[in-house]
């Protein structure tokens, strides 16, 4: 018996835009991405069914059941459908649980009974052909098959998992892993300045040690907070590059109509006010290292730039050649590239956000930096670490400061906190009960208070929503804080620049921007003061 599994994808579904009345139209385009044409050959499901004859065909349907109904309908084969809604289409422990389950019950069902398993590879995200993969090569037997233009193909996977890969790993991955993770960051040169002795900043920081020793491109991922700068700083002390320049570029932080001249460079009169040539980063890291931070906030046009200058180069896995704004010649440089994000890339290439072929030129090495609650061990520590510093920045601008000490109980506190802005979130936590302490010792409700202050209008903007009618409600002021909370979050998140917090709440320019800001009286003094 011939079994046939698959996900359904937004391809599949695109067939049915043919005579399509507006309201299935409406559905398939909000789940499908452009272009919203029907596919020529019918989908890969259809093209494989066209080619190859099977007795049975399980779906799995991430969509909703008159869409799928729609698809099978206009199918017209008989076939068993699972519908499992993933909050996520690239999160692979949601979408391996779901599969595991799926495989499970159709094993029970087919049990005594002799079959072929095939799986269309096709349809769906990376992330479900990886998770098909993975247990088509492992719990079961399975024939893979890829379908394009119309012709389909039955896959050779050249490895097998069990035979091939789980024993390298079982012999190998405890020495490797031992072996990154054998020495504390303040032992390694380049990295003494990171503090923390777990398991998962040791590994973080093995990654990063056997990253610097060569010259290929690096992307940093972590949450915000966990110091995606600093280790590309360690990185660059710890490699061959460290006598050279270490250039960093805040991609969220630029306007994006600035950051190619910031990045490439302009020749003079290149636009009004190109009074003279302007070297870029790239020119400026010449030699060094080039940090993009947020590389993940660069738009479409910049990515396609930014892929022809990461090309490889015949001269060179470093060499670059750019052409500065206005420029008709192009220049070169050496440079080695770090990259930083706090996005899932991933992610934003299957929502075509991010282009593949510029993630694979930039992540050559990845290396994941755990957060604060993946090591709460290294909290008192790295706590200790912060009020030294402002210890010793305080007692420069004040005559007779008295350093200031935790108590046990606050170290203890700290370490239970879940901390999500991370090192930052910490140090501004420090950093304010240092101040508003009346005493040299700081206690835990130094620091619960500092936490009420900073993330109380958090908590107090979440429940905007569900204020009481009557009794002195004003709809009016109540929208307007509503409209001050979103324009200081914009500031936040564009760390001060109001061209890109326009931008982020859909107006046309900051000057519009700035007229609400004075309408409502924003107050924007910390923000500012932070840039």
């Amino acid at each position: 018996m011939h079994v046939l599994i698959s996900w359904i994808g937004h391809t599949d579904l695109k067939v049915l835009l043919d005579g399509a009345d507006d309201s299935l139209r409406k559905q398939i385009e909000t789940v499908a991405r452009p272009p919203y044409e029907s596919p020529k050959d019918g989908g890969p499901i259809k093209t494989l069914i066209s080619h190859e004859k099977f007795d049975k065909i399980y779906f799995l349907s991430d969509f909703s059941k008159e869409l799928t109904d729609s698809y099978i309908n206009w199918l017209r084969v008989k076939a068993k459908i699972t519908f499992s809604k993933l909050n996520s289409p690239t999160d692979y422990s949601e979408i391996y649980n779901v599969v595991a389950d799926f495989m499970a019950k159709l094993r029970n069902e087919l049990e005594g009974k002799k079959y072929e398993l095939s799986i269309l590879l096709s349809p769906g995200t990376p992330a479900m052909a990886a998770i098909w993969v993975l247990l088509g090569k492992t719990k079961y037997n399975a024939t893979f098959w890829q379908t394009w233009n119309g012709k389909a193909k039955c896959e050779n996977i050249p490895f097998d998992i069990t035979l091939d890969v789980v024993p390298e790993l079982i012999s190998s991955s405890d020495s490797v892993f031992n072996y990154l993770a054998s020495l504390s960051p303040r032992e390694i040169k380049g990295f003494e300045e990171i503090i923390g002795d777990t398991k998962a900043i040791r590994l973080a920081v093995g990654r990063a040690q056997k990253a610097a020793i060569r010259d290929v491109a690096v992307l940093l991922k972590g949450e915000s907070g966990t110091g995606k700068e600093m280790f590309a700083r360690a990185i660059h002390k710890a490699s061959r590059r460290h006598d050279k320049s270490f250039i960093p570029i805040n991609c969220a932080a630029i306007p994006k109509e600035l950051l190619e001249s910031e990045l490439f460079g302009h020749a003079k009169s290149a636009f009004t006010g190109a009074d003279r040539k302007k070297d870029g980063a790239f020119k400026q890291a010449d030699g060094g290292i080039l940090f993009l931070d947020e590389i993940g906030e660069c738009d479409p046009q910049l990515q396609a730039k930014l892929l022809r200058v990461l090309q490889p180069q015949q001269k060179g896995l470093c060499h670059r050649e750019f052409y500065p704004i206005g420029a008709t010649k192009p220049e070169t440089a050496d440079v080695r590239v770090i990259a930083a994000t706090n996005r899932d890339l991933l992610a934003m290439i299957e929502q075509n956000l991010f282009r593949e072929d510029l993630f694979y030129r930039l992540a050559v090495i990845t290396i994941k930096l755990p957060s604060l609650r993946d090591r709460k061990a290294d909290i008192p520590y790295i706590a200790q670490s912060l009020l030294d510093q402002i210890n010793h920045d305080f007692a420069k601008q004040e005559t007779g400061y008295k350093h200031k000490k935790f108590y046990s109980s606050t170290t203890a506190f700290m370490k239970k906190h879940d901390w999500p802005g991370n090192v930052r979130e910490l140090y501004n936590a420090i950093l304010q009960a240092a101040v508003m302490s009346e005493k040299e010792i700081i206690t835990p409700e130094d620091i619960k208070a500092a936490l009420i202050e900073t993330f109380g209008s958090r908590r107090a903007s979440e429940d905007l929503l569900e204020k009481p009618l009557g009794d002195g409600f004003n709809l009016e002021e109540h929208l307007n804080s509503v409209h001050r909370h979103y324009l200081r979050r914009a500031m936040q998140e564009a760390n001060g620049v109001k061209t890109r917090a326009a931008e982020l709440l859909g107006l046309n320019s900051y000057q519009a921007m700035d007229a609400q800001i004075e309408r409502l009286k924003v107050d924007l003094a910390d923000i500012v003061k932070s840039v």
